[in-house]
């Protein structure tokens, strides 16, 4: 199965209702911890944050690894003064890059300078 990794606005959508998924396509989208870190800071009291939680659940999750890391800094360095490149955003880059995913996000301006990254509008 191929997968994408879904950026934070994604999956914001997806647990406010506002963006429905099927089976397959929760089968078939990733993250990583800033982004499950990114969306569980929304929580607004303890059964928010449950319900979070579990909806974070549904996802696959990647590992970030010293490559990814070092891939990030590269991007900040190269990026961070250019196009107003924050942290999070380069270890979701580095992230796909290393792992060869396409992105989903609604927010491509962040993305769409980083060469070999592929931005998509669904998995």
């Amino acid at each position: 199965m191929k997968f994408c990794f879904i950026d934070s606005c994604i999956v914001i959508d997806y647990i406010n209702a506002k963006l429905p998924l099927t089976q397959k396509q929760l089968d078939s989208c990733c993250f990583n911890s800033i982004v499950d870190m990114e969306v569980l800071v929304g929580a607004n009291d303890k059964r928010d944050l449950n319900t979070i939680n579990k909806k974070l659940s549904e996802f696959t999750s990647v590992d970030i690894n010293q490559n990814i890391l070092t891939l990030a800094r590269a991007l900040m360095n190269k990026y961070s003064l250019s196009h107003n490149m924050g942290i999070y955003d380069a270890i979701i880059a580095a992230t796909c890059l290393v792992y060869e995913l396409p992105l989903w996000t609604y927010n491509k301006k962040d993305f769409r300078f980083i060469n070999g990254l592929e931005l998509i509008d669904g998995c």
